[in-house]
């Protein structure tokens, strides 16, 4: 097994990791604290090409692979939880749905102009009382001749009130059981009857916009409708197993930020007569936060690779969401510890980390459905 990264991944790892460290850490303290979405930002990853890393040059993308993509979602959500979730959710969840279902036509009208970075997308899944049973969605879509009517409510949707355009999960009919039939529909964000609002006040990922939709008669084309009326809880199960592997390397990234802090704390840090990196008790904390970044970087990896490769990846994104959101969360606990009273205090970062790292044991299926997915892959 090669483990080495091409030259091509390794020049965009570079480049990501060379921009977040200019542009968007000198900024991350005050993205946290203002809950501010930095627009201006997204339009610079647009502009180097970022938004659109794993989507071919025809549709506005850079050709890129999901390795090349989980790269980038490390190197950002290591200065920024937040700017890192909203580039996550920008590209896995509100633009990979069209490029995997969509239509040439939707491609050309959606997925160019999120792809290129002119646009921003997102996808709406949750509703108040379809979380993690997400086929109980409520939301309804009546087809009503060239049109559909959409009816209902979304919440906690990342991106809304920055997006141009808005996928959208609905129930459009029942089956032979009596289970209901889920489709997707993209929905323009000006459309008549859609209103976002932005009244959540979080405990980390600050700066990443979330939103509340309501649909209130929404009247979309039919051709609107993304991928087969029947597969829409299929699609987007499929979605959300390429959107883990994008929170695992965003949850890399917090933990790997954590270790670095630590660390190099530790180095500098004199207690004693000497460095606290010297005592047996910090040794082991700093040892098993490296160990677990490794393996959660394995398995990450591993799991993109199989995407890569058009092999199954369920299981494998699955692990990997699990394991490094919940190592993100004892990484930044360990920091904390590490630094005594520093790590309590803002300027300090590592406070954020833990407040960020938190969201990523809930986002994209929490860690109990995740062993459930574990579990049924296992054949239980």
């Amino acid at each position: 097994m090669d483990f080495e990264l091409t030259e091509e991944q390794r020049m965009t790892q570079k480049m990501v990791r060379d921009f977040a460290q200019a542009v968007i850490a000198p900024r991350a303290v005050e993205i946290d604290a203002s809950a501010e979405f930095p627009e201006d930002i997204f339009k610079q990853l647009g502009e180097l090409g970022m938004m659109g890393i794993p989507f071919p040059e025809e549709y506005g993308g850079s050709g890129g692979d999901t390795i090349t993509y989980a790269l980038a979602v490390e190197e950002i959500g290591r200065v920024c939880g937040s700017t890192g979730l909203s580039y996550a959710a920008a590209v896995s969840l509100g633009a990979s749905p069209i490029y995997y279902f969509g239509t040439e036509e939707q491609k050309q009208e959606f997925l160019v102009p999120l792809a290129r970075g002119t646009a921003l997308g997102s996808f709406g899944l949750t509703e108040p009382n379809a979380g993690s049973d997400a086929g109980g969605t409520k939301t309804t879509a009546t087809k009503d001749g060239d049109t559909f009517i959409i009816s209902g409510e979304k919440c906690f949707i990342t991106n809304a009130s920055y997006a141009n355009s808005i996928i959208v999960t609905a129930v459009t009919d029942k089956d032979e059981q009596g289970k209901n039939i889920i489709s997707a529909f993209i929905v323009p964000a000006d459309a008549k009857g859609l209103t976002i609002n932005s009244n959540y006040q979080k405990l980390g990922v600050r700066g990443s916009n979330t939103s509340e939709i309501i649909l209130e008669e929404v009247e979309v084309p039919a051709q609107n409708l993304l991928g087969h009326s029947s597969k829409g809880f299929k699609q987007f199960l499929y979605t959300l197993d390429g959107g883990r592997i994008s929170i695992a390397a965003l949850s890399l990234g917090i933990a790997q930020a954590s270790l670095d802090k630590a660390l190099d704390y530790a180095k500098e840090r004199k207690q004693f007569g000497k460095s606290i990196s010297s005592f047996q008790a910090i040794q082991f904390k700093l040892s098993d936060m490296a160990m677990e970044v490794e393996l959660a970087r394995n398995m990450i990896l591993k799991a993109a690779w199989l995407k890569d490769k058009n092999k199954p990846f369920t299981k494998e994104a699955a692990y990997a969401k699990l394991f490094a959101s919940e190592v993100a969360s004892r990484a930044a606990n360990q920091a904390i510890q590490i630094m005594g009273g520093y790590g309590y205090m803002r300027e300090y970062e590592v406070e954020r980390y833990l407040r960020d790292a938190k969201l990523m044991e809930i986002g994209e299926g929490t860690s109990e459905i995740q062993r459930l997915v574990i579990a049924r892959q296992l054949g239980c």
